[in-house]
């Protein structure tokens, strides 16, 4: 597939991030219909509420029969976020405001050529209020895997915008697709230059002016939507994922790094696997502004860490040393 782009698609595209999204994404983790290397831990962590949640809302277990590798998928279901800063009540709202003409077309249209739904599945599918019980579904999935963690899910996602929103504008198409998935690149070649997605999938697709919309994940792979009523969008894998939420080394004593610096500071130095503010720490840790404050400064002038200001947000990295310290380091 190539999305064929122009000049003004660079000033219209932008990035925003999909509660929803990490809702339905996480929901399929849990289900083994897909992997994210590192998250296994995760996964089995949350694996009881799963099991759970799939018992008592039999609706989920027609929200996975649903799921299509290489095929289409019902757009309904995960719309791409239609702009920046929108909730997870914004998102379902949308979910639920589905025509039910509309809502079953694109059901005909993922299970046509699909392995035959359970029983269950199929009456929900016909059932009057379809809509209406998907949304439960997916609502029920945010409230039982997603919306306890979503502070310091989110600050991870918001992290990896802020890292790559400037790429493009400054950079050029080649540096805002490089490093999104293996299966994208960039053709210069032609008038103005196309993504290539690597898939089956030979259609041409022109944005004409109206962007990209950028939507990292966390627990997701990627996804990329081209046909209306939606916007073009590109689901792309976050950066900094595994080193929040994925494995210790099993070769590294897991308190080593909480006996050298003290288990807070230690905890701050690991956060800080991508840049982020003060506040994106407190939420993060669910410690106080001043706790932060005063462990960056100690970290910053040990050499770990840096801080730049962009406009009115100062952010702070890790250094080669503080990466060095902290990389598979995790509290016990």
């Amino acid at each position: 597939m190539r999305i064929q782009v122009t000049p003004a698609d660079i000033a219209a595209s932008r990035y925003a991030i999909s509660p929803l999204g990490e809702a339905m994404s996480a929901l399929r983790l849990c289900a083994g219909q897909h992997s994210v290397p590192g998250l296994a831990p995760w996964t089995a962590r949350v694996r009881p509420a799963y099991q759970r949640l799939r018992r008592e809302v039999p609706a989920v277990g027609a929200l996975l029969a649903l799921l299509r590798r290489g095929g289409y998928n019902a757009d309904f279901i995960q719309p791409p976020p239609a702009g920046t800063g929108r909730s997870f009540a914004d998102e379902i709202a949308a979910v639920r405001a589905t025509p039910r003409e509309r809502a079953r077309y694109e059901l005909a249209r993922n299970l046509a050529g699909h392995r035959t739904p359970p029983a269950y599945a199929q009456r929900i599918f016909r059932s009057p209020d379809v809509v209406d019980r998907l949304a439960d579904a997916v609502e029920a999935v945010w409230a039982t895997l997603v919306e306890p963690e979503w502070p310091r899910l989110r600050t991870i996602l918001e992290r990896d915008v802020v890292q790559r929103a400037g790429r493009l504008v400054t950079y050029g198409w080649g540096a805002a697709v490089a490093g999104l998935d293996p299966r994208l690149s960039w053709d210069p070649g032609g008038p103005f230059g196309a993504i290539v997605v690597a898939d089956r999938q030979p259609d041409v697709y022109s944005l004409g002016g109206k962007g990209l919309l950028f939507v990292p994940t966390v627990f997701g792979m990627m996804i990329n939507y081209v046909e209306p009523p939606w916007p073009f969008a590109l689901v792309y894998r976050a950066s900094g994922v595994v080193d929040l939420l994925g494995p210790p080394d099993p070769d590294r004593p897991p308190d080593a790094l909480d006996r050298l610096l003290g288990r807070t500071r230690a905890a701050v130095l690991r956060a800080l696997a991508a840049p982020a503010t003060t506040s994106q720490l407190v939420r993060q840790l669910d410690l106080t502004l001043g706790g932060v404050g005063g462990h960056l400064a100690v970290l910053r002038d040990a050499g770990l860490v840096t801080r730049t200001r962009t406009g009115r947000a100062v952010r702070y990295a890790r250094t080669t040393l503080g990466d060095a310290l902290a990389r598979d380091a995790r509290p016990g």
